[in-house]
Order: structure tokens, then C-alpha cells, then sequence
């Protein structure tokens, strides 16, 4: 299954945000399956055309901070946006923002976000009921409690996944993060919580890892929280990418079968990805394709229900990488 709203807008740019997220990745992915030769005609077998969940205040206190999710239900949810976004430089003007260009307030920005985190929520239920679903959207991967971070303003993978346990739906589930950069918010939010088993395969520097472990005070970077595995890339390694991939998942294998996958399809490792921080991992579309299958077997193999959401991917080109999975995956599925 697939959940695609046509209604539900994407990307940036009407926010006035420069960052290259546009709207024709997953436009441009459906439009694709729509039309192809076998899978449109059966689009009502595997289309989902709404996101009919909601987040809730009380949801994001599951896993946010009381003082974080106040400011984001007050006259400080600008500001926090604009930190998150990271919309200003170190000398107080805009950066990769020009609020003249903007159609709607950036407050508005976090009902989207809220949507986003509710399609995660209905991406994992479906999931569960048919074994198979993908969003587009979601992946808010750099989220931690106090604080949102790298555009990610809430923390969707584990909220959903503490909604769902909250509702006893799930008890355990394993976290495959395969964004070019290492999944640190939920690695933090879920540290020495034995029930949601993180593994993030990510370039081995650069972004969130470019600062120091610790500060002058002895104090941890939140970023180097590691996660249960963590599998990091160098620059080079592009050629060891899969062999690193396939030898994480046999240890998450040996942890025991969870009730559900919560997969990051990032397409940020892609050679043509947009986004300067990116530019470490630098993977071939044929070298994606062979990690989504990889993926996807594995879990396939032990039973294990699949929920997948899109997570990073900037620039024109993002969507060849979701679009030569689903070509591959849904007829699988259905």
C-alpha cells in the first residue's frame, strides 16, 4: 500500500525556505505508478488517497519535553521554526530564507509537520494490518526532546511508534535509518529503551557529527548517542556500502523478530542528492536499488511487517530513487 493525498502540499518554497525539498518527488513518483503498464489499472489495490490520523499535544508529550511542546503551542513556534531550519546565519541575517517570497507564515509550517507525523502514525497501522505500506513523508529523524534540529521540528518515528504502544498495538519494533546522515534524534529519544531497536547506516562525518562528543563542560553531544547499530560510511566506502548494510541487519536479526519495521527510505546517499551536507555518501542509483532490496528481503523473510517513509532527499532527482523501489516492491505487495 501506498498513502498519497494529492491534496497534501509538499516542499518548501511557499514558506519562503530556500532548502531544495520540492513537491516533485512524490507528484512525480505516483504520477510514475499511476500510469504504469501493470500497477495503474490496480491502483485501488494499493493506493491510500488521505491521511485519516491525527497528532495530538498529549501525542508529542510522549516523547517531547512539557517545555519544548509549550513553545511550539505559543507565540515562540516562529522561532523555533527559524532555529530548526537554521533560516539564520551566525550574523543575524536570513539564510536560504526570503520572507518576500513566502505565501503562507511560517507558523503554518508546523500544521504540516503535524500531518506528516500523522501519516508516519497511519503508514505503521497499515503496515500491521497489510504487512506493507509506504508514505511519502516523514523521517523527522533529527528531533530530540528539548528541541528540534536539522529541520526535523518533532520527532514523527517515535512518536508514532509511542502512540502505537500506548495503544498496545506494538511492543517492540526495530528502527532501520538509511538517511545519509546518522539518526541521532531517535537514537536519544530511545536510548537504553530495550523495545524500539535503532539501526542507522550513515557517512561516517560531516553533519550531525561534525562538532565535538563532548563540550567544555563534560557535557554529551546529543548527536553522538549511538545508536543500538550504528554502521558508519566514509568517504570512499560508497563500493562497501551494501556488505556494511547486509552485516548490520544480520546483527539486528539476532535480537529476535519485533512486531514491526519503521524503515527511513532516505534518498540522500544519492550521487545527485542537492543538499551540501549530503555530499559525503554518494551512492549510485543501481547501488540504492540494491540496499532498498536488500532491505526489504530481509524483513520479508522473517515476516516481519514493513512501514517505510521517505525521509531526506533534496533536489530534482529525489524521486528516482523512491519511484525504482515502488516500481519493484508493490507488485510484490499486492
Amino acid at each position: 500500500m501506498i498513502i498519497y493525498d494529492p491534496n497534501m502540499k509538499e516542499g518548501l518554497a511557499e514558506f519562503g525556505i530556500e532548502i531544495p525539498l520540492p513537491r516533485s518527488r512524490a507528484a512525480t513518483t505516483f504520477a510514475k505508478l499511476k500510469s504504469h503498464t501493470t500497477l495503474g489499472p490496480r491502483i485501488d489495490r494499493w493506493h491510500i488517497d488521505r491521511v485519516n490520523e491525527t497528532i495530538t499535544r498529549n501525542d508529542l508529550l510522549r516523547v517531547h519535553s512539557a517545555d519544548y511542546v509549550n513553545r511550539l503551542y505559543s507565540d515562540q513556534l516562529e522561532k523555533e521554526i527559524i532555529r530548526t531550519f537554521e533560516l539564520i546565519d551566525q550574523n543575524g541575517r536570513y539564510y536560504r530564507y526570503n520572507p518576500k517570497n513566502a505565501s503562507y507564515p511560517l507558523i503554518l509550517l508546523f500544521d504540516r509537520l503535524l500531518l506528516k507525523a500523522a501519516e508516519t502514525l497511519q503508514c505503521c497501522r497499515v503496515a500491521l494490518e497489510k504487512d506493507f505500506c509506504f508514505a511519502f513523508g516523514g523521517g523527522m529523524h533529527h528531533a530530540k526532546r528539548d528541541y528540534g534540529e536539522g529541520f526535523c521540528v518533532v520527532n514523527d518515528i517515535v512518536i508514532a511508534l509511542r502512540k502505537l504502544q500506548s495503544e498496545n498495538a506494538i511492543r517492540t519494533v526495530w528502527v532501520i535509518d538509511l538517511d545519509a546522515h546518522k539518526g541521532d534524534g531517535t537514537a536519544v529519544l530511545t536510548e537504553e529503551d530495550s523495545s524500539i531497536t535503532t539501526l542507522s547506516i550513515h557517512m561516517a562525518n560531516g553533519w550531525p557529527l561534525d562538532g565535538e562528543a563532548y563540550d567544555c563542560q563534560g557535557r554529551r553531544n546529543p548527536s553522538f548517542v549511538p545508536s543500538d547499530i550504528d554502521i558508519a560510511v566514509a568517504v570512499g566506502e560508497e563500493d562497501r556500502y551494501v556488505a556494511k548494510l547486509e552485516d548490520g541487519l544480520e546483527k539486528l536479526s539476532s535480537i529476535g523478530r519485533p512486531d514491526l519495521a519503521l524503515v527511513l527510505a532516505g534518498a540522500d546517499p544519492y550521487e545527485k542528492d542537492e543538499l551540501p551536507s549530503a555530499a559525503e555518501l554518494k551512492l549510485s542509483l543501481a547501488q540504492l536499488k540494491e540496499r532498498d532490496q536488500l532491505v526489504y528481503h530481509s524483513l520479508k523473510s522473517q515476516h516481519i511487517p514493513r512501514a517505510y517513509v521517505t525521509a531526506g532527499g533534496y533536489g530534482e532527482h529525489a524521486w528516482e530513487v523512491d519511484w525504482q523501489f515502488l516500481e519493484w516492491a508493490l507488485p510484490d505487495s499486492i
